[in-house]
């Protein structure tokens, strides 16, 4: 009994997928024109995308990194302000940002030109420029994300340095650049009176990071902290 029960719950599963089937294939057959063209549709956008990339962007990406190459021997020198808008015939960074957009040397410029303008006392559109960068490079996310942290700080606005600070450190953990920023954070914790957190972030250097210059400092600084928190 329990045989034939299971064999009709079988064929009963067989004749739904059968079914099933049936149906599709005829929804096939009757929409066979509109589905040809969708597929085609598709082929023909994979396609552009294709060539646009092979013909257009990598192109372009080649202009543009050969256009940025004197703003960026400007900006190792310094010269932030001819780096950020060009000289002569020497397009800046604002000029590739323009010109190039979509471009990886444009997505570039943008690190460029928030630094550039972090450095010359523009805080407001460092903080602009450095929001619109986008990497894969750890360590250069980090150098980005610590100097938006220093416009905050510049501005006054103490509460987005630090989240901006803590972020960088938690997301893109190493051991060269991590402990630059949470002694930023801490430091900040420090000057804004919230002196048991300064003194967290300066163990942590001193504990997770003792190899770098400023694990080997933080002694000092925690002292004074705990000097600090004494006399409060």
């Amino acid at each position: 009994m329990a045989k034939k029960q299971r064999a009709d719950q079988g064929d009963k599963n067989l004749g739904n997928i059968e079914s099933a089937l049936s149906k599709t294939e005829l929804f096939i057959e009757n929409n066979q024109k509109p589905l040809t063209n969708i597929l085609l549709a598709v082929l023909a956008v994979v396609l552009l995308i294709i060539a646009g990339n092979r013909y257009i962007l990598k192109p372009r990406n080649v202009e543009a990194a050969a256009s940025m190459y004197m703003a960026e021997k400007f900006f190792e020198r310094d010269s932030f302000n001819i780096a950020l808008n060009g000289y002569g015939t020497y397009p800046g960074f604002l000029d590739v940002i323009d010109e190039y957009s979509f471009t990886k040397s444009a997505n570039l410029a943008k690190y460029y030109a928030g630094i550039c303008f972090k450095e010359t006392g523009d805080f407001e559109s460092a903080i602009d420029y450095l929001e619109k960068f986008k990497t894969r490079d750890m360590l250069v996310a980090a150098t980005a994300m610590s100097s938006l942290g220093d416009a905050y700080c510049e501005l006054g606005e103490y509460d987005k340095a630090l989240k901006t600070y803590l972020k960088a450190a938690k997301k893109y953990d190493n051991s060269f650049s991590t402990p630059i920023i949470l002694k930023k954070a801490g430091i900040v914790y420090e000057e804004t009176g919230e002196l048991d957190k300064a003194l967290s972030i300066y163990k942590r250097i001193r504990d997770k990071y003792p190899d770098s210059s400023e694990g080997n400092e933080m002694n000092k600084y925690i002292g004074r902290v705990e000097a600090k928190i004494a006399n409060s």
